[in-house]
């Protein structure tokens, strides 16, 4: 992850190769030099009891190799398979494209960027899943 810049609050945790690495008392900007570092902040992190839908789901699997809990060859291939299960239901162009970034990330080996995108896609997967109201 070449140039990566996190922006953090005060107190604000993020995962870095594993590690998790808490900021101080004021905001900070950290810049990210490593290539292929795995990043994850915290405060975005999905928990294993909220990976109840499908993209929840994978985007947790993304987390997962971030965190370093799964190898990047046994997370990436579950990622592409529910990918292309995602992209049965996710008909729009927009949606579309984000599932086609996100595949691309992940044959890059670029987990965060897929993270990204496919992060994306949960507000549109909550407008999907809520049933309308039942008129009086």
């Amino acid at each position: 992850m070449s140039g990566l810049v996190l922006k953090l609050g005060p107190g604000e945790r993020v995962l870095v190769n594993g590690a998790v690495i808490e900021n101080g008392d004021r905001r900070a900007r950290v810049s990210v030099l490593t290539p292929n570092a795995n990043i994850l902040r915290l405060r975005d992190a999905i928990r294993a009891e909220d990976a109840n839908t499908p993209v929840r789901r994978v985007c947790y699997a993304a987390q997962l190799i971030l965190a370093g809990d799964v190898t990047a060859n046994e997370g990436h291939d579950r990622i592409l398979a529910d990918i292309e299960q995602l992209s049965q239901v996710f008909c729009d162009s927009d949606s579309r494209a984000l599932l086609d970034e996100a595949c691309r990330a992940v044959l890059d080996g670029e987990t965060y960027r897929a993270l990204k995108r496919l992060r994306a896609l949960l507000p549109r997967e909550e407008r999907m899943l809520c049933l309308p109201l039942k008129a009086p």
